[in-house]
């Protein structure tokens, strides 16, 4: 992610995983979010991709989760300003809760966070193959562990990439 950081040319970052797609309006969106100048960042409010029901109780915890805490995760199309992404020195190199730890210094460092209400469609695939529960028990664990200090390189076993 720093790396195509280092590559981009905008003062706006955007960093959408590989299995997730934008709404059809995501840059209007982002333009009028950052029209704000309080705004170092934010992200997009999370889809999932399937027709299961479950899957909108998980949406729901996540936009519950992200608005309480303002720290959206990798799969809701993380963006920042890029003088902010760059001041506080980009992704962590760790090999889990980068995101989390990236939207940790931006509150510590007191950026806005908005969280936009649209939602960025993520693949269900991960969750449909090792199953719901799971995948969201472990992810659960994994995120209790690493706010007690847990390092992300002992997270990083628990968790297949």
């Amino acid at each position: 992610m720093n790396a195509g950081a280092a590559l981009a040319s905008g003062d706006l970052l955007l960093f959408l995983h590989v299995d997730s797609v934008l709404p059809d309006n995501a840059l209007r969106l982002l333009r009028s979010a950052m029209r704000d100048a309080r705004i170092a960042g934010g992200a997009f409010e999370l889809g999932i991709a399937s027709d299961r029901a479950l899957f909108r109780i998980t949406e729901r915890y996540v936009a519950v989760r992200t608005r309480l805490t303002r720290i959206p995760f990798g799969d809701q199309a993380i963006f920042l300003r890029r003088a902010y992404f760059d001041g506080i020195g980009g992704y962590s190199d760790i090999p889990l809760m980068e995101d989390v730890d990236l939207m940790i210094r931006v509150r510590k460092r007191g950026g806005a966070i908005t969280v936009l209400p649209e939602k960025v469609m993520t693949s269900a695939r991960r969750w449909e193959r090792e199953g719901i529960l799971y995948c969201t028990l472990r992810n659960w664990m994994l995120q209790i562990l690493y706010s007690i200090g847990v390092s992300p390189i002992r997270l990083a076993r628990w968790y297949r990439f």
